[in-house]
Order: structure tokens, then C-alpha cells, then sequence
């Protein structure tokens, strides 16, 4: 799996040229090979006739024929590949293959009926094998990939093939996407999934996202500290926010960090409370007690601290926070990786991993008290 422009073709086409002539690194030597598309058009345009495609990788002298009208490679030797498409599964049917190369697999029409019959077809020589060049998502077929045993996975980013890319393209792709859930998939080769039962969707998240915080009228450094330090404990959740007067919230940063001892963490956060001129720090303090106040007030007595203390579930402190999300009034200041992963994996049970979500739970409080309403004045009522 690979980003684009990260050489995903190049190597797809050198394995089966390596194939065809016996070379010792690209495994047993094949002679029927099919080769998958999402269209026969991209078979032709990419895989074979492209600037990385198999007519290019050969050395002259050496190159195979290509046959349009019968959507077939021929070598010299002997060995022959077939063109396929992803939109006619059915063609896969009867033909058989000692090897294949299948491209952009993450995004062919019908995957996984296109993908089965294919394996129907592998059935010559000593071990028939399939190569799978593409750029990740989640789809049934590439999770099946993963999960089987005999696949093994390399990954690539669009960075590790720089040497061959336009300098301003890499510039203006990281500018504009680094980070984000699009840029990570894309650029990074990363294979982004969802939670069905996520409270949170990615979607909000890129629908919200801005460069630049506008004015703010309240600015506030959560801090949900861990009961214990080391490189098994969990993180410090440290999470700024601020709300603007019309009632939006705009996250500013992420500073968690993870096996820091309490008068670290508590520099962290004040040093953010410090460069962002904040309005107060808010700190949890189920695991600490008065002791997270103390250690606070210890680094920098001058710093304004407001305890808070959880009642209810994480899940249900978090609701009100997804639900601003959904409507469209938090809003993430840049792109905040770690941040966005913990918040779409946090799940009815928590989090896949059964950590604690210590940036959600940051998140949340600084939230939960900026979007805090004053209670309203009693009301009179003549009878």
C-alpha cells in the first residue's frame, strides 16, 4: 500500500517483469499472468502502456508485445499476460494463472465478486502468487487482505519516491493535506477506518477545519492528569479551546503527553495556558484529588485553576460534545492527528485498544466549560 505517486506501478510492473524472466528476488518464474484493473482502459493506460507500466520497465530488445484487440501481452519466452476489468468479474471465470498483478484494488467497482474469481484462476505452477498495488481504504476487500495470514504488507508514503516528484506538488499536497484523514490516506499510504459505533465521524471533523482562529472571547487549557507516570501509564490529556462571541468553538492545540511525572505535565499545560494567553486551567481530578491543584500551583501559583470533577460515563460527558460536532460549532485550528484517531475510535465500549481516551476526555472539558450557559435569573410572575 502506498500514496500516490509513492511508485505503487513501477513496483507492480518490475515484480511481473521479474516474473516473466525467472529473476530469484520476484519468487517463482510465471508465464500466465493475469492483470487486474478497475477498468480494461486502466489496464492498458496504467499498468501497461503508463510512464511506470510494463512496456516502459522492459529494456529494448526486451519488451513484450501488446495485442489490443485481444487484450494480451506476449513475450518472447513464451509467457503470456491478459487484461481484466473489474466491472466483468464473470471474464476471470475460465481462464487460469500462475500469477497476478492487481491495481488500485481499493477501488474497483465490484471488489470482492472480481477478486474471488480471481483466485478460482490461480491455480498453476509450484505457488502461484498475487501482487496487490494500491492506495488504501477501507473497503471489505482490502480489511480480508489485511487480516489473511499469507499477505504480507509493505507501505510506502508519496515522500519515500520524492527523488522522482515535482518538488512544488509535494509542497503544495502537504500544505493543503498533511494530516488530514484525505492527506494520510493519500499521501501517507495510511488505511483510515471508522468505527461503526463511533461517537464522533471524521467528517465533522474536515467539515470544521480551519487554518486560523478568529477572535476569541474565552480561552481555556483542559488538563485530565493520569494516576501514575511512566512509559506504561497513561497519558496526560492536555487540550486548549476557545469560544468566540457568537457562540463557536475553535480547538487550538494538542500538547497530551504520555509517562510525563506530575510537575512535567503540569509545565506543559501551564506553558500553553502562558502562550495562549488563556483564561483559566481546568483540571480533573478523580485520580489526584487536591493533589493535581497542588502540583499546578507548585509550578505557578499565578495561574488561575478550576477543578472538575467526573459524575457520569465518559461516553456521557462526551454526547453533548459529539452532538456541538454534528451541528457544525467546533471547529479544529490545523489538524490534530492523534486527537482526531482517539475521538473516531472512541466507541461504546471506549476505545478499541482499552486505553484510556485521555485526549477526548481533555477535549471534553474544555468543551463542556466553555459552552456552559450561566443559569438564568429567577422569574417573577404576578397572579
Amino acid at each position: 500500500m502506498g500514496g500516490r505517486g509513492a511508485g505503487k506501478t513501477r513496483a507492480g510492473a518490475e515484480w511481473v517483469r521479474g516474473k516473466v524472466a525467472g529473476e530469484a528476488w520476484a519468487g517463482p518464474a510465471a508465464g500466465n499472468i493475469a492483470l487486474v484493473g478497475q477498468t480494461y482502459a486502466d489496464v492498458r493506460e496504467v499498468m501497461i502502456e503508463g510512464i511506470s507500466g510494463l512496456l516502459t520497465v522492459h529494456p529494448a530488445g526486451h519488451k513484450p508485445q501488446w495485442n489490443p484487440s485481444r487484450r494480451r501481452l506476449e513475450w518472447a519466452n513464451g509467457a503470456v499476460a491478459r487484461a481484466f476489468s473489474s466491472e466483468d468479474p464473470e471474464a476471470l471465470r475460465g481462464p487460469q494463472f500462475d500469477a497476478a498483478w492487481c491495481d488500485e484494488a481499493g477501488k474497483w467497482s465490484n471488489a470482492t465478486d472480481t477478486f474471488d474469481m480471481l483466485q478460482f484462476g490461480l491455480r498453476l505452477g509450484v505457488q502461484p502468487q498475487q501482487l496487490v498495488t494500491t492506495t488504501p481504504k477501507s473497503t471489505p476487500l482490502l480489511k480480508l487482505l489485511l487480516q489473511d495470514k499469507g499477505t504480507v504488507v509493505t507501505k510506502a508514503g508519496t515522500k519515500a519516491n520524492a527523488a522522482f516528484l515535482a518538488e512544488v506538488f509535494l509542497q503544495q499536497m502537504t500544505e493543503r493535506y498533511g494530516g488530514t484523514r484525505l492527506g494520510r490516506q493519500e499521501l501517507d499510504g495510511e488505511l483510515i477506518e471508522d468505527r461503526d459505533d463511533a461517537l464522533f465521524a471524521r467528517k465533522w471533523f474536515e467539515m470544521g477545519r480551519v487554518r486560523d482562529a478568529p477572535e476569541l472571547k474565552r480561552i481555556v487549557v483542559a488538563v485530565d492528569p493520569p494516576a501514575t507516570s511512566g512509559r506504561t501509564a497513561d497519558s496526560c490529556g492536555i487540550v486548549a479551546a476557545g469560544i468566540t462571541e457568537a457562540g463557536d468553538l475553535h480547538v487550538l492545540r494538542d500538547r497530551t503527553a504520555q509517562g510525563l511525572r506530575p510537575a512535567a505535565w503540569a509545565e506543559q499545560a501551564i506553558k500553553l495556558y502562558h502562550e495562549l494567553e488563556a483564561d483559566c486551567l481546568l483540571a480533573e481530578v478523580n485520580q489526584g484529588g487536591e493533589m493535581v491543584r497542588e502540583v499546578i500551583e507548585s509550578v505557578d501559583a499565578s495561574v488561575p485553576v478550576k477543578s472538575v470533577h467526573a459524575t457520569k460515563s465518559k461516553r456521557r460527558r462526551a454526547e453533548p460534545a459529539a452532538l456541538l460536532y454534528e451541528q457544525g460549532r467546533v471547529h479544529h485550528c490545523g489538524v490534530f492527528p492523534e486527537l482526531e484517531d482517539e475521538l473516531s475510535d472512541f466507541g461504546v465500549g471506549g476505545l478499541s485498544n482499552g486505553r484510556s481516551p485521555d485526549r477526548l476526555d481533555a477535549l471534553v472539558w474544555a468543551i463542556t466549560e466553555l459552552n456552559r450557559r450561566p443559569a438564568g435569573k429567577p422569574r417573577l410572575r404576578k397572579l
